[in-house]
């Protein structure tokens, strides 16, 4: 298996506080959560759809880099598996003296709570690539803290949490 042991792994939680009109951690008071190297470095993308599937919390939807304008989802919460590369990528807003600016690599992993604002800041190898995932039976949307949006915001409030960890299941950070 290409999971890496939880006792083994590093996992940073953050909270960020609301900027401007992108909510961040603000409303359901969960962390950002991001797995340092969850999956071996050599695991491929096609792996990590397969255990996402087997774990049966976030099924698999694209695979791709990461937008590069700061946006968000109202509707659901993230999944996100560096599957190739390296990149810094921006959680919070450009502006927010709040914000998160990891640098992520190939097998780090991270749970995006719904209305934390997103996007990437810098490909470092030019062949960044994510596998992103959705709680089974959701559907994400387009936010991007602008006029006319603040009604998706409230809807972020009545988002369930996840059932089980995206990567151990009944274990787990999501769980804490």
């Amino acid at each position: 298996m290409a999971l890496r042991p939880l006792v083994d792994i590093q996992v940073s939680r953050r909270l960020i506080p609301r900027h401007l009109r992108i909510p961040n951690t603000s409303v359901q008071r969960r962390p950002l959560l991001i797995y340092h190297g969850v999956f071996a470095s050599s695991t491929t993308a096609s792996t990590i759809e397969a255990h996402l599937r087997e774990v049966g919390v976030a099924s698999p939807q694209w695979r791709y880099k990461m937008y590069s304008t700061t946006h968000f989802h109202s509707t659901t919460h993230e999944v996100l598996c560096v599957s190739r590369g390296r990149a810094r990528l921006c959680f919070g807003g450009d502006q927010n003296p709040g914000r998160v600016e990891p640098v992520v690599q190939r097998g780090d992993a991270i749970v995006v709570p719904a209305g934390v604002g997103h996007r990437l800041l810098q490909d470092l190898d030019g062949d960044f690539e994510m596998v992103g995932a959705y709680p089974d039976g959701k559907t994400w949307d387009m936010c991007y803290g602008s006029d006319g949006e603040d009604d998706k915001a409230d809807d972020i409030a009545r988002v369930a949490w996840l059932v089980r960890d995206p990567f151990y299941g009944d274990e787990g950070p999501v769980m804490d």
